[in-house]
């Protein structure tokens, strides 16, 4: 996943060099193709996805200013499209704050009692599920960030520390399929989105 993941980051011209952020004793990533990469490097997680994101910015604060743009993206996320990078680069060129790439639910939502039961079903017309790559200013990350670490907050993604802060990041549509392996059964969906990404980048005969 990480190398199919790495293939649209590294793989995208206006990306410079990428954190991989691993758990320590990590023992795949030797293998990986993308181990001895010159735009690539190892960052060793911590315990929350907060903090994994904080160390990698840590690595990049000697080679960022803090306007430059960072994106933040799942490794368990193999098939994101690189005209999804596009739009969300393009759609955030201007924009004072950031945003994420994300997705409209279909699904119709229900909110459950602690007796699990229904206890009423949420209007659906203005829920996005959130995706990745999610895209901030590096000096407002960072701070948003360690602002959230300090407050003893926990934030699920980046957006969420952004908002803590007080900010409203921008939604970027994107495409469905940018599915996040979650279960085993994840696995076959995600190997056929990638065929079906793979033939339509094919040129015809």
């Amino acid at each position: 996943m990480i190398e199919h993941a790495l293939d649209r980051l590294l793989g995208h011209p206006s990306i410079e060099r990428v954190c991989v952020v691993l758990a320590t004793g990590d023992l795949w990533w030797d293998g990986c193709c993308y181990a001895g990469h010159e735009r690539v490097v190892r960052v060793e997680g911590g315990a929350e996805r907060s903090t994994s994101v904080l160390n990698a910015l840590g690595w990049i604060e000697r080679y960022a200013d803090p306007e430059d743009w960072v994106m933040v993206h799942d490794a368990a996320r193999p098939c994101l499209r690189g005209a999804d990078i596009d739009r969300l680069i393009e759609a955030l060129a201007d924009d004072a704050v950031g945003g994420i790439l994300a997705c409209r639910i279909n699904d119709t939502i229900k909110l459950e009692t602690s007796g699990g039961t229904i206890a009423e079903t949420i209007p659906r017309e203005r829920l996005w599920r959130a995706l990745t790559p999610q895209m901030f200013r590096f000096g407002l990350l960072y701070a948003s960030l360690n602002n959230a670490l300090r407050l003893g907050k926990s934030v699920t993604d980046e957006a969420s520390a952004i908002e803590l802060a007080g900010l409203r990041p921008r939604l970027v549509e994107g495409h469905a399929d940018n599915i996040k392996i979650t279960h085993l059964e994840d696995l076959d969906l995600a190997a056929f989105y990638l065929q079906r990404q793979s033939r339509s980048l094919q040129p015809p005969e």
